[in-house]
């Protein structure tokens, strides 16, 4: 049965959240005088994403509201007592140089360009659409999707497979006819494929390039490799050479 639709992931597949985290993260510290508390960006952004780590999980087994974890993150990350609002007026000046920072990798509109015609396209993202709504928006391809699916509204996330199925179902579309590209092996190379997907791992950084693949699952080093698996034009690129 053929492809007909792909269902795509957003950080870290269709938009540059390392670099940007990176470069967010070094703007907002040394314009906020704090660099030095952390001795350097690499330790700051570690330890941000350790505590984000948490506080997330803490949101996925339901403890939490979405505002609250992003509050308790700042609290965390900071070591100190803060009010909500304080810890809003916080990230909310870390997310302008976050936001400054912002790009889509370059293989992004490409390979949409060559998929318009030939497949419909949707997301899936742990995060919430308030979230993925403006990221989309800001960075122009937000109507190049039919619909933007979102754990916090569907109260169900990645690599659980009723996170998949939701998206399937609002494409009103099989499993089987679906393809899910994403950058994590296991959120949604594993979760998509158990859910009966077509599961395609983006590995940007080639960091597991010796990693064996799982059968039913597929391994592309860049999206140009994209449409040859998906048995589209194939003009674009090269067939995928990981399988």
């Amino acid at each position: 049965m053929s492809i007909r639709a792909v269902v795509w992931d957003v950080d870290d597949t269709l938009f540059d959240y390392t670099s940007a985290d990176r470069e967010g993260m070094r703007s907002y510290l040394t314009a906020e005088g704090l660099l030095d508390a952390f001795g350097t960006v690499e330790q700051a952004l570690t330890r941000w994403r350790e505590v984000t780590d948490q506080q997330w999980q803490r949101f996925s087994a339901g403890g939490i509201t979405f505002e609250d974890q992003r509050r308790d993150r700042v609290r965390v990350f900071l070591g100190r007592e803060m009010t909500d609002a304080e810890a809003d007026d916080w990230f909310l000046r870390y997310r302008a140089h976050y936001e400054a920072a912002w790009s889509l990798f370059p293989d992004v509109l490409p390979v949409l360009d060559v998929l318009a015609a030939s497949h419909r396209h949707a997301v899936l993202s742990n995060s919430s659409l308030e979230v993925q709504n403006h990221k989309l928006r800001v960075l122009g391809v937000h109507d190049r999707f039919e619909t933007i699916l979102c754990a916090v509204e569907l109260g169900v996330s990645k690599p659980e497979a009723g996170a998949f199925l939701a998206a399937c179902e609002a494409l009103s579309l099989p499993p089987h006819e679906v393809a899910y590209v994403g950058d994590h092996p296991e959120i949604d190379g594993r979760g998509s494929a158990d859910a009966g997907l077509l599961s395609v791992w983006i590995d940007r950084y080639g960091g597991t390039a010796t990693v064996e693949v799982p059968a039913g699952r597929h391994r592309i080093a860049s999206l140009a490799e994209l449409p040859a698996l998906l048995g589209a034009d194939t003009r674009f690129g090269a067939q995928s050479t990981f399988g």
